[in-house]
């Protein structure tokens, strides 16, 4: 996999008109189409990279649009406000984050700060009568996770976690074929999640902001997929972890974990989330029919795919454009997708992430309820 950075750069650059065979669009239209309907109206709170991203993509969206934002840094407030076209009475500090209660032009905040924060921010959201939408991994343990939950639950909102995967037509195709039994019992799959990390003083090199290290960034794209490919929930886990800059990788950071996981229908999983090293972003699942290959798998894309019958051929739609829209269908429209987005789906995740660490920690094979 590319490193975080290069997937921005990309990104940022001038999206090209593509022409698209007329059969393959009307496919992948129908796998992640959204309905016309009303807008949904986004705060978006933490103005970092990703954010960067996430509001260039939204700038394409049919049925999304930034609002408001919130950060801790003026200077950010100013120069976002003025590209996004937001007034200043839609600009809020951390401390005035309470001023979007009864704001008729916000109906969700996309929190995208550091893990550790997300849980906060959620809570106070919620509490202000907003939809929560938090990026992965939605807290840091599981703790914080569940009380995002049940706070959500408690004010009458929803929690959404942004996996951009989830609506994916490629992703989405495969899970479809192999519901329609086309590779058979599945018995494998792999997940290969990592990239060289840069900067070691950033935040997601930081135990107490991150939860982790490769693990809670990258990893769980291969701990989520594992679920999704294969359409079962693990049972147990397996883990090891190979450090070789104790500088760079504190205690408590990860840098390299290999991890295995077992589910109810006898299938095995074989992972690997690493800092260290380029070039990985693959997914592999074996059944006794056929197998289905993504690679990249989970990177901003574009998405290569094929299964033993041959290669799939969607055309690429940046995924935070499809997540928001979808998102907007969810919460305005009810809409149930393919695959969950909810905070429950992130808390499972989560619960697998701890897991692993203990298996780490343990060297045994722990057991997942």
């Amino acid at each position: 996999m590319s490193s975080r950075r290069n997937f921005i750069q990309m990104v940022s650059a001038p999206l090209l008109a593509m022409p698209f065979i007329s059969q393959a669009e009307s496919t992948a239209e129908s796998l992640t189409s959204v309905e016309d309907g009303p807008i949904l109206k986004v705060a978006l709170l933490g103005l970092g990279g990703y954010a960067n991203i996430v509001a260039k993509a939204m700038q394409n969206c049919k049925r999304a649009k930034i609002t408001a934002l919130i950060s801790g840094t003026p200077s950010k407030l100013d120069q976002w406000g003025e590209k996004y076209n937001v007034p200043k009475t839609h600009r809020f500090s951390y401390e005035e984050l309470n001023k979007i209660k009864n704001n008729p032009d916000i109906d969700a905040v996309y929190i995208m700060t550091p893990n550790l924060r997300h849980p906060e921010f959620a809570i106070q959201v919620a509490n202000l009568g907003k939809h929560v939408i938090s990026e992965k991994p939605m807290a840091t343990n599981v703790k914080d996770a569940q009380r995002m939950i049940d706070a959500c639950k408690k004010a009458g909102v929803k929690l959404l976690v942004g996996y951009r995967m989830h609506f994916e037509p490629n992703t989405l195709e495969i899970i479809k074929k192999r519901e329609a039994g086309e590779f058979g019992k599945i018995l494998f799959f792999q997940g290969l999640s990592g990239f060289i990390i840069g900067d070691p003083k950033q935040w997601r090199l930081n135990k107490q902001l991150a939860g982790g290290g490769s693990m809670m960034d990258i990893g769980i794209y291969s701990i989520n997929g594992a679920r999704y490919m294969t359409g079962e929930e693990p049972i147990w886990v397996t883990a090891q972890e190979t450090k070789t800059d104790f500088e760079k990788f504190k205690e408590g950071v990860d840098e390299t974990i290999q991890f295995q996981m077992g589910f109810p229908s006898g299938a095995v999983a074989s992972c690997l989330s690493t800092y260290a090293l380029n070039n990985l972003d693959k997914f592999y699942l074996n059944g006794t029919k056929g197998f289905a290959e993504m690679m990249p798998s989970t990177g901003y894309g574009p998405i290569k795919a094929k299964t033993n019958k041959g290669e799939l051929s969607y055309p690429h739609i940046t995924h935070q454009t499809t997540q928001m829209d979808e998102f907007a269908a969810i919460l305005h429209d009810g809409k149930v997708p393919k695959i969950p987005v909810d905070g429950e789906e992130g808390l499972k995740d989560m619960k697998i992430i701890e897991a692993i660490f203990e298996a780490v920690k343990t060297g045994k094979k722990v057991a997942l309820k």
